[in-house]
């Protein structure tokens, strides 16, 4: 066989075009073997470091701007403070919602910007905007206190320590151990303990003490502040030497708070001892963390049916590798079991995304080496084994330069990513097996092998192909206009499915004809597949023309055909409408957890709250997939990143709290995390109701994450029109049948006890407000003296002043404090003012300077999405008008434009649906 590399009049360079060119130039180039060896070293570079994540990084900066407005009411807070920072912040480019939200004493301003935008260049901006308008600052306003937060935050594993033998104290103290050497491992980013006990020095006072020894809080209290400081006041020289003089010292024991002399009586010193008990321990509890074991524990684990437990989390740097950095800390925990550890003290894994990350991408890849295998096997069955062997060489070379790519565009191996490889798949072999396909029949034509005609063969079918793929590539790109939270979710998609099919069309060109004459059939193999192929082709003919002739000689079967097409197209459409196919912005994933939020009336005590929780908890661990179950009352979970734009990292109340549920993997269960949270929905509904509690059960979404699946943003013409209205809406969101764990931001009514001073009294006797507001506040706890300077403390151990809690809950023992006039003597604090009990006033939320009332809903049932609840409630809104007479109707795109009448906008995973198909639709 000839394989001269001689031009015939069709192999002229200039009429070969694009894709004969290459093929001329790498044919048999020596390049051409270093080339296919560097793509795939490239390529297996790409894949080993490119970051595995579940999720593809979405950049969603949200800033959150704290600010203290000390005894101001919330109005007064949304009108002085709120609103001007919300006007600054708007002016920010890039900035697509501002919300905010005011109560007595202080708020929130929580700055949204764009998706996409870079989220340092986002923080300079908003520094920037604060700190040249902080003239503006109304008096009695604290500097706002700038929070960002962004996906990086989100810890990757968490650690839960717990133990039947020690308390919630020793073991946040082992905790805070254990994080500073889990920050010695590389790319650990923020980490925090979540739950127990800090150490703490109290000074308990004791009212009738005070007054028998003729002492005030204030003497005492100034009394101990002064006598814990030491500083450098300068320096000495001798001859020879320079000394740094320092004077004072530290106060670091119990015993050295006791000894400090508060005032001489009758010659007689009186010690801090005698009006006040000094305890060094552990603060007040403020949060309560347990964990269980569940039913279906792993064997050979330690078990409890609940201990005190605290939680360690840990996330990753930006572009790090969340499975690397996972294993990496695990191991070193290992390391401390033992050591820094106790053996006492037990430590469970309660989430591993790097684990759950690599097992989805490593589910992923299986997948795609089947769909791989799939299409090697259809082209070995039509085409024979050696052109099979070119497009196998081919497809790793396309695969493994596309996830280089995805490494140099800053994309991670993740699902999205990996399903645009795998959806990409039947398409990428196209090129290389028309151009295989192509060479072979111009081969058979000449009845011989050589090389010009294989170019020329690559230069026939180069232009359809480079048209055919452009026309793919066309077809991805509109997903690559989608804004809001799903345009980066979903970019993976068109961006490497685009670079893949570039690839292929460019291996088709250089590697596919540098193979196909190397791995080259004989003639006469190809004479018996050409036969082979037109014996398939005959019947595939005779097939098509007894389907098809008849319609194309007859014309009442052609009228009769294209009805029968109409009718059935009609009625797939009309089975949208019945709903006997459901839709559905994304299906439901099977994630290894799920969480249960509760939360109490407003006001309820911390042990109160812990109780209803246990029983919850209870009730969950009849569950049988439950491996283990921790509670949090009066703090948050680790937030995920479903967590991170709810702001459950914000719920620190004692009526408020969460139950993180672990499930073993999907392929050790039968029922899907989905089943399982409605199951645990029906079983802890009624009792919640039951127990005057309010639960909503919070999977994981496969999309990107929003306030609710439902969200009804609620706008009025003023604050009482639009809490009665969002009231009455919650009543008819509870009455659909789709919807449940309806619920919405507003407070249950609950009061607070004010002290209201007597002026005159007050005045006569020579005292200040501030004097009393000082004093109650030492009375209450709320004051810190300092801190004792112990050595090798993680955080400080806080002194602190207070009344013991029989005191401080007892409005009638409050009022025998005794308080020091201007004269010197004692009054009691009854004598200058009164307690009193009044309704806490609600907190005011702004979303883009609009007061705004929010309540939510999630959308249960095979009719899982937000457009069926919607339909709903619009129905059952039919018969309703508001208090200021309007028959309420939702808006779909935008808030009602009237700010004067009722109104509402949906909002949560419609926004997202909405967005989405808008912009495909443009595209």
């Amino acid at each position: 066989m000839s394989q001269s590399n001689g031009q015939g009049p069709t192999e002229s360079h200039n009429s070969l075009g694009i894709a004969g060119g290459i093929a001329k130039t790498f044919i048999h180039s020596p390049l051409t073997p270093l080339l296919l060896i560097a793509c795939l070293a490239l390529g297996i570079m790409g894949l080993l470091s490119t970051p595995r994540q579940e999720d593809p990084q979405i950049s969603v900066p949200m800033i959150d701007v704290f600010f203290q407005f000390p005894g101001a009411s919330p109005q007064q807070v949304a009108s002085l403070a709120a609103d001007p920072l919300e006007r600054m912040i708007s002016e920010i480019p890039g900035i697509k919602h501002v919300y905010s939200a005011s109560q007595r004493g202080g708020g929130m301003v929580t700055a949204q910007f764009e998706v996409g935008e870079d989220h340092n260049q986002s923080l300079v901006k908003l520094y920037d905007k604060l700190m040249s308008n902080m003239d503006k600052i109304p008096p009695g306003v604290s500097q706002p206190l700038v929070k960002p937060k962004s996906v990086d935050d989100v810890p990757m594993v968490a650690l839960t320590l717990w133990s039947e033998e020690l308390d919630d104290a020793s073991l946040r103290s082992i905790a805070l151990e254990v994080v500073q050497r889990l920050k010695q491992v590389k790319n650990t980013s923020q980490s925090f303990v979540v739950g127990g006990r800090s150490s703490q020095m109290r000074v308990e006072i004791d009212p009738a003490r005070l007054r028998n020894f003729g002492i005030s809080i204030d003497q005492l209290a100034n009394t101990i502040s002064s006598a814990n400081e030491r500083k450098k006041v300068g320096s000495a020289e001798t001859s020879t030497n320079e000394i740094t003089v320092y004077s004072g010292q530290f106060l670091r024991t119990a015993s050295d708070v006791e000894r400090l002399i508060v005032g001489i009586q009758g010659g007689r010193p009186i010690y801090v001892r005698d009006v006040a008990t000094v305890t060094d321990g552990s603060s007040d509890a403020t949060s309560v963390v347990q964990y269980a074991s569940g039913p279906n524990a792993e064997e050979g684990e330690p078990k409890t049916a609940g201990a005190p437990a605290v939680t360690i989390a840990i996330a990753k740097k930006k572009g790090s590798n969340g499975v690397s950095v996972a294993n990496d800390v695990l191991a070193q925990v290992e390391t401390l079991k033992g050591r820094l550890i106790p053996d006492n003290v037990h430590v469970s894994v309660t989430r591993n995304y790097g684990k759950t990350a690599n097992d989805k991408v490593n589910e992923l890849i299986s997948e795609m080496i089947g769909a791989t295998s799939v299409v090697t096997l259809l082209i070995f069955l039509f085409l024979g084994l050696r052109p099979t062997i070119v497009v196998v060489v081919v497809i790793p070379i396309i695969i493994l330069l596309t996830i280089f790519s995805a490494w140099i565009l800053g994309f991670t191996v993740d699902r999205v990513s990996l399903f645009a490889l795998i959806f990409s798949i039947g398409i990428l072999v196209d090129d290389a097996t028309v151009v295989v396909e192509n060479i072979y029949r111009r081969w058979l034509e000449k009845g011989g092998i050589d090389t010009p005609t294989t170019v020329d063969a690559v230069r026939e079918v180069g232009n359809p192909t480079i048209l055919a793929t452009l026309t793919i590539i066309a077809a991805l790109l509109p997903m690559g206009f989608v804004s809001g939270m799903m345009g980066p979710y979903m970019r993976p998609i068109p961006v490497l499915g685009s670079v893949a099919m570039a690839f292929s069309l460019f291996a088709a060109f250089i590697f596919t004809p540098w193979l196909a004459i190397r791995i080259r059939p004989s003639l006469d193999k190809l004479r018996r597949m050409e036969k082979s192929e037109h014996r398939m082709s005959e019947r595939l003919d005779g097939f098509y023309r007894g389907l098809l002739g008849p319609l194309l000689d007859s014309p009442a079967k052609a009228r009769t055909f294209r009805l029968v097409i109409w009718g059935v197209m009609l009625a797939v459409c009309f089975m949208f409408y019945t709903t006997q196919v459901a839709v559905k912005m994304l299906p439901l994933d099977n994630k290894p957890e799920f969480n249960v939020v509760v939360n109490m009336p407003e006001g309820t005590a911390l042990p109160v709250t812990t109780n209803i929780i246990q029983q919850l908890t209870e009730e969950v661990l009849k569950i049988p997939e439950v491996t283990a179950v921790q509670s949090y009352t009066g703090t948050a979970s680790p937030f995920n990143f479903n967590g991170l734009v709810r702001h459950y990292y914000l719920r620190d109340k004692p009526w408020e709290g969460d139950i993180q549920v672990q499930l073993p993997d999907k392929d050790e269960r039968e029922r899907s995390s989905h089943q399982i949270a409605v199951d645990a929905r029906e079983r802890l509904t009624p009792l919640a109701a039951k127990l005057g509690a309010r639960v909503q059960v919070v999977e994981m979404p496969p999309g990107p994450p929003v306030l609710q699946t439902m969200v009804a943003e609620v706008y009025g013409p003023d604050a009482e029109t639009r809490r009665q209205v969002a009231r009455e809406l919650t009543k008819i969101f509870e009455k659909s049948e789709k919807v449940v764990d309806v619920d919405n931001l507003m407070q249950d009514e609950h009061f607070t006890w004010t002290f209201v001073v007597n002026q005159q009294k007050a005045e006569r006797a020579g005292i200040t407000n501030s004097d009393i507001n000082r004093q109650l506040a030492m009375v209450m706890g709320g004051y810190t003296l300092g801190d004792a300077k112990l050595e090798h403390e993680l955080e400080p151990r806080m002194l602190i002043i207070q009344a013991p809690l029989s005191v401080r809950s007892n409005m009638n023992s409050l009022g025998e404090i005794p308080i020091r006039t201007a004269n010197n003597t004692l009054v009691p604090l009854s004598a200058l003012g009164s307690f009193q009990k009044v309704p806490v006033e609600p907190i005011i939320y702004q979303k883009d300077l609009r007061p705004v009332e929010f309540v939510t809903g999630e959308v249960a049932g095979r009719l899982g999405a937000p457009i069926y609840g919607m339909i709903e409630i619009s129905k059952l809104l039919e018969n309703y008008k508001t208090p200021d007479g309007v028959e309420l109707s939702g808006t779909l795109v935008a808030p009602p434009s009237d700010s004067f009448k009722s109104g509402f906008e949906w909002t949560g995973e419609w926004t997202v649906t909405y967005e989405t198909f808008r912009d495909m639709g443009i595209a």
